[in-house]
């Protein structure tokens, strides 16, 4: 079952964050624009679409009704399911997107085998989170259980995310990274190579024809 209690009881608190913290929003758009293949994408988590609008996505999948709802009004179509069990034919996109979606899936790797299912050969996952070996991962894991959002989520790091995609058949993977410091208020910008650094990072990998 995916968590999405927050995001029921939180939606507006959510859609917040994002006029509260302009720049880190901005950097966090730049970082997955750096990485984001041309094609047709779905985004897995797809939220209030506040991420897929900006990018010229679409369509996506999403468990949460008043997220879902939240997205629709910006012109998204929005299909209810969860990533473990996606409710698409397979190889039917070019790319599927994740942005801070992999800490509330139950069951990660069975969610990149479905992603590696609905992808065409040669397409792209993408999977952007927050790496829980920064400053600002070991923050948040440490306040998580008093956060509305972040109680329920799994952290992870950039290793173990990288582990899994491999596991689920992907290969080919490149990394940016970006929001660095210690804090939300002493973040910098700008879109780094690697991982180790900034909090906010982003995998590309791709599904080979060879894969699996």
């Amino acid at each position: 079952m995916a968590k999405i209690e927050p995001f029921e009881r939180y939606s507006a608190e959510y859609e917040a964050w994002f006029e509260e913290h302009p720049e880190l929003y901005r950097w966090e758009l730049e970082a997955i624009e750096a990485l984001l293949p041309g094609g047709e994408g779905v985004e897995i988590g797809i939220g209030s679409g506040r991420f897929a609008h900006p990018l010229g996505i679409t369509v996506g999948v999403e468990p949460s009704a008043r997220m879902a709802a939240r997205a629709m009004e910006r012109g998204l179509e929005v299909i209810p399911g969860s990533a473990e069990d996606l409710p698409l034919p397979d190889e039917t996109f070019d790319f599927a997107l994740m942005v801070t979606t992999i800490c509330f899936v139950d069951d990660p790797l069975q969610a990149f085998r479905e992603i590696w299912r609905i992808l065409k050969p040669g397409g792209y996952v993408l999977v952007a989170f927050v790496d829980r070996e920064t400053s600002l991962g070991r923050s948040y894991l440490q306040r998580k259980e008093r956060s509305r959002f972040y109680a329920p989520a799994t952290f992870y790091s950039a290793a173990e995310i990288l582990a899994l995609l491999r596991q689920a058949g992907f290969g080919e993977c490149r990394a940016v990274q970006t929001l660095f410091g210690d804090s939300l208020e002493a973040m910098s910008g700008g879109v780094r190579a690697g991982t180790g650094e900034g909090a906010f990072v982003v995998i590309r990998c791709r599904k080979s024809v060879g894969d699996r």
